[in-house]
């Protein structure tokens, strides 16, 4: 069940990483409100998630949900570029969150 809640802490980190483009500064109200929400979900349950887990991989596995998923959508809703390098990039911390998942004790 932690490594759902992980893996939902790291959807929600996608969301305040995204959030702050859409917040222009935190000039805009809407999106500004929606970011800190994203924030102070995603990091209550990376908390929840470390009740168990170790705090090396949980961490690791939070950052890299975020940093691969914030990095496609990116790609996909600001036409950041889809080079090939990029995406074998991703797919190389994807492999190291399998790994993670694969290696740990829990």
């Amino acid at each position: 069940m932690n490594w759902f809640i992980l893996i939902v802490a790291g959807l929600f980190e996608i969301g305040w990483a995204i959030g702050l483009k859409y917040t222009a500064g935190f000039t805009r109200l809407w999106p500004t409100v929606a970011t800190l929400f994203s924030m102070v979900i995603s990091l209550g349950l990376l908390g929840i998630a470390m009740r168990s887990l170790p705090v090396g991989t949980a961490y690791a596995v939070w950052v890299g949900v975020g940093a691969v998923g914030t990095a496609l959508l990116g790609i996909i809703l600001l036409d950041e570029p889809a080079t090939v390098a990029r995406l074998v990039s991703l797919g190389l911390i994807v492999a190291g969150l399998v790994g993670l998942k694969l290696a740990s004790p829990t």
